[in-house]
This record gives C-alpha cells, structure tokens and sequence, in this order.
C-alpha cells in the first residue's frame, strides 16, 4: 500500500510490525526444533533423516509448552519491566512542584492533543538523552536526564518531549518491549543450547562413541570365526560411521539454526527500532510546530547520548544511541545526519550543522585560562571626605563643642517667649532667656 501521509505511514509501519513479531515469535519454535535435534544426536543412534524427523516429531509434542512458557515469560515482563528499567537506570518520578519547567512543557503538549500525561521521570547523568517507556496507560513515562534539562532550551527540551510522546501515541513503545521480550527468550534458549552442546560434547559424547567403537571392535574379533560374521562386522562398522558422522552433522545443522534465530531476532529488532526514529521526529514537529527546535536538539545530543552502565535493551529505546553497529542493519537508530536531512526536506528545517556543547569542564578550564591571562590589579584606596562638624569652632578648641551660630540668636530656643505673662517676682526685674519679660 502506498503511504501519502503521516498517519497513512504509521499505519503501514504498524501492519508490518505485527508481521515481524509473528516472525519473532516463529523463530522460538526454531529454536526449540534446533534443541531436539541436538538432543537427538548426543542420546540416539541413527542417519541424519531420522534425526530430523525424530526432532519433527519433538517439535509437535512440546510446541504448546513453548508458547505457554513464552507467554508467561511477556505475562511477567508486562506486569514489572516498568520497574526493571528504573531499577536499571536509576530514574526517579518527580512533581510539577520539583521539576515545574520540565512538567508545564509536557503537560502544554498533552492537552494540546487530548492525551492522559505519562509520568515523569529524571535520570541523574550529564548525558543528553531521553526515551519512553510502559506497556499500558498506567506504565506510560517519560524519562529524561538531569544533562538534557541544564543543556537543552524550553523550545528544544518540548521538541524531546513531543518525539517520546509520538513514541507513545503510536504505541511504538509497547511494541518494542514486547520485541525486545521475544528477542530475550531466543537468545536465553540459544545461549542453553551452546551451553549443553559444548558442556556434553566433553562429557557425553566420546562415551557415545567409544560405545561404538567398542561395538565395532567386538564384531571385528569375531570376523575369525567365519565369513559371515566378517561380513556382518563390517555392516556394522559402516552403520557405526555412518551414525556417528550423521550425529556430527545433525550438531551442526543445530547450531546453525540457532546461530539463524538468534541474528534474525536481532535484525527483526533493530529494524523495527530504526522505522520508527524517522515517524517519531515528523510526530515532533507535527506537536511542536517548529522543525528547527527539533533540529537544533538532535544536533546537540548527537555522540552525547550514552548512558554508562545500561543495557542495550534500554539505549534502543532512547532519542538516539550512540552504540552504533558496524553497518546500518546492526544500527538501532538511524543515524543524526540522516534524520536532520529528513526534517530539512519534509518540514523545510533548517540545519546548523554539527554543534559544539560546552561542558562543566569546559567552563572550568576557560575560568581558569581566563584567571591565568588576566593581569593582576591592585585595589585602589578609597579615600574618605574629611568629616566636619556643622557647628562653627575657635583655633584650639575641640570640634565637638557646639557654639552659638551668628545671626541665629541662642541656640535651640525659639526667637520668641511662649504666650502668656507671668508675674515679676520680688527683688526687681527679672530676665528669662529671652530678654526681660514683657518684651516682645
């Protein structure tokens, strides 16, 4: 079907997804056929058609136990993968009151779309990554690191968050955990069968065939006794070679079937990883509006992505990951520059081109070259005003005694007696401070 839009495009990426989980899960069953067949030839003695079928036969009777078992296997990982990958990662949920920049940008980009808000995560590195995680609407996350919120402007982290929440919307994310689920179980059994085959090639094996050879002797000695036992012992030597070299390769045609399952899983994964990148960026700036912001944050977190100590299960599911493979079939993500030449030619973005982001040590060296150029400046003396005193002074004496001010009359007294006349008292007249009384 020819894809014309985005939506027609995630709902063409969704129909071959569930085909290629069909296949993942398809390649369990190879496995368990390739354990038969291993089993078949470390334990019995016959051609290399009848191991086959015997191991036919084995894959009819046990494959209903290995659905069940896988289906436990995702019914367990469905109910605490939320909790494994915090576990992992060391993420922790935070408030709108802890992280208000980081919760009004997303809870923004929520409403806008009528979506239930995941819950909010930060993971403590200087990394700049981020990635979406959960298999139902009470698991939904958004996990984002301490390095990309100091790093990243408002414009650029809401670009971030718009990518995870596409993941989100287009159910991208319970996909991959179910397929990286599949691709566990496949390479768990492959790992048991190496295991078994190299443990009983050093045990069981030269038993079996010293058995044989044992045999082989016997009828041998007994060729002196008549002719027909020589021809009989030599029928038997040849069934014994013929059954021993049938066993040997029946072994390798199991490994190579498990080597098979375990590479297609592999690539089945990735692939699905990698369809996915490109839906999730158009998603982006279909939330957002601004291609640029999704640009410039791709740019900044491209080869600064990696979060030390994790699995690679959790990397696939991260804005980008750094861990590349030696060719684009063993790469998870597609790579920056191939993701930026998209939104330039489907969103008419606009590209700075790789950019320099500067780290703590960045700034703490430039601080010190910055120290160790600048010449060293003294401080000059401030000098302080002379402090006078507001009242006139005579040479030799003290500037702290206040004198009488010319032209003011006597200090601190009004210039006219208070209302009122009092009597003279006896002995003649009498003077206040402000003449005789009377006056004025």
């Amino acid at each position: 079907m020819a894809a014309y839009g985005l939506y027609t495009h995630i709902r063409n990426n969704r129909i071959r997804s569930v085909f290629l989980i069909g296949g993942l899960f398809l390649l369990i069953y190879v496995i368990v056929f390739a354990l038969a067949l291993g089993y078949r030839a470390f334990t019995s003695r016959g051609t290399l058609d009848w191991y086959l079928m015997r191991a036919w036969l084995d894959l009819k009777m046990a494959w209903p136990f290995a659905t069940v078992a896988a289906l436990i296997w995702i019914a367990i990982a469905y109910k605490f993968n939320q909790s494994i990958i915090d576990f992992a990662t060391g993420a922790h949920e935070v408030t709108r009151k802890e992280e208000p920049r980081l919760w009004n940008l997303l809870e923004n980009l929520c409403i806008s779309r009528g979506i239930t808000m995941p819950k909010l995560k930060i993971m403590p590195t200087s990394a700049l990554n981020a990635f979406a995680s959960g298999l139902t609407q009470a698991q939904y996350s958004v996990t984002v690191t301490t390095g990309l919120i100091e790093k990243l402007d408002d414009a650029e982290l809401e670009a971030v968050l718009a990518h995870e929440l596409t993941h989100i919307r287009n159910g991208d994310v319970s996909l991959m955990v179910i397929a990286t689920i599949i691709s566990g179980i496949v390479g768990f059994l492959a790992e048991v069968m190496f295991r078994s085959i190299f443990d009983a090639g050093g045990s069981a094996r030269p038993s079996t065939w010293s058995r044989r050879s044992d045999s082989s002797s016997s009828s041998s000695s007994s060729s002196s006794w008549g002719g027909s036992s020589s021809s009989s012992s030599s029928s038997d030597s040849s069934d014994s070679k013929g059954g021993a070299g049938a066993a040997i390769l029946a072994i390798i045609i199991a490994i190579a079937l498990i080597f098979l399952a375990w590479f297609l899983s592999t690539v089945i994964r990735l692939a699905l990883s990698r369809s996915r990148e490109f839906l999730a960026d158009a998603g982006a700036v279909e939330l957002t509006k601004n291609p640029d912001a999704m640009i410039m944050a791709l740019r900044k977190i491209e080869g600064r992505g990696e979060l030390p100590n994790n699995p690679s299960a959790v990397m696939e599911m991260c804005v980008d990951n750094p861990r590349s493979g030696i060719v684009d079939l063993f790469s998870t993500h597609p790579s920056i520059d191939s993701r930026v030449d998209a939104l330039v030619r489907m969103a008419a973005g606009h590209d700075p081109g790789p950019i320099h982001v500067a780290d703590d040590e960045d700034f703490e060296a430039e601080e010190q070259a910055e120290e160790q150029a600048a010449p060293p400046t003294e401080t000059p003396e401030v000098q302080k005003p002379e402090q006078r005193s507001p009242f006139p002074t005579i040479p030799g004496m003290p500037d702290n005694i206040p004198l009488p001010i010319p032209g003011i009359g006597k200090p601190f007294l009004p210039s006219k007696p208070p209302l009122g006349e009092r009597s003279e008292p006896r002995g003649g007249e009498a003077r206040g401070p402000w003449g005789p009384r009377g006056e004025g």
